[in-house]
């Protein structure tokens, strides 16, 4: 009997033991995943960013369309200046700007056209295919939106928006953490997700994550 009753609180021990643990390493291994993937998806994010200032340099507006602005960064080209030669303050001193350099030869400025995607995405071939997908869930893609807004001043500003709900890119992970962070994210007004830009203010294209 003593030696049963040994057994049983030992093996008792063994799983209060392994409940404390895991008590300790869940909300660990969490974070840990969590924060893998916010910065898979913060990652894309910033490309889609990148295209579409890209996208804006050469037509003045964002495009609310992935279809628009996968073909663009598939097809389109942007503007490369190589310079060689510069201006001295000697020069600047004698009156030799710019444009009198050039008619003079001290300086030389080529435009040459380069594609978008070898100028901006040469590192990820993929970038045009999956841009509009989100990490971890797959065949969603962002929400993108884009519009013009008015100022006080009554100046016409460009916007655009993508973003994603936090809810969308952490499946498998443990909900009631996943829950926890959303509640403390919309109890200070702030989006429960990762987003760029905005369709309601003129932010400068910035990160709800910068």
């Amino acid at each position: 009997m003593k030696t049963a009753f040994q057994i049983v609180l030992s093996i008792a021990i063994i799983v209060l033991g392994y409940m404390c643990y895991e008590s300790i390493q869940r909300p660990v291994r969490f974070d840990r995943e969590f924060n893998e993937r916010r910065d898979k998806v913060i990652d894309r994010l910033r490309d889609i960013r990148t295209a579409q200032l890209a996208y804006r340099s050469i037509h003045r507006e964002f495009t609310g369309s992935f279809d628009t602005l996968i073909n663009f960064i598939a097809n389109d080209s942007l503007a490369l200046v190589r310079m060689e030669g510069m201006i001295t303050d000697s020069m600047l001193e004698a009156g030799i700007t710019d444009r009198i350099a050039l008619e003079m030869g001290l300086i030389t400025r080529d435009t040459l056209r380069v594609s978008v995607r070898d100028s901006l995405f040469r590192r990820k071939p993929w970038i045009v295919d999956s841009i509009r997908y989100v990490p971890y869930a797959p065949g969603t893609e962002f929400e993108l939106g884009a519009t013009i807004l008015e100022t006080a001043s009554g100046v016409d500003v460009p916007v655009f928006e993508a973003k994603v709900h936090n809810n969308v890119f952490t499946k498998g992970l443990n909900r009631q953490e996943v829950i926890n962070i959303n509640h403390r994210l919309r109890e200070l007004e702030r989006y429960p997700g990762l987003r760029v830009g905005s369709l309601e203010e003129a932010n400068n294209s910035a990160g709800n994550w910068e």
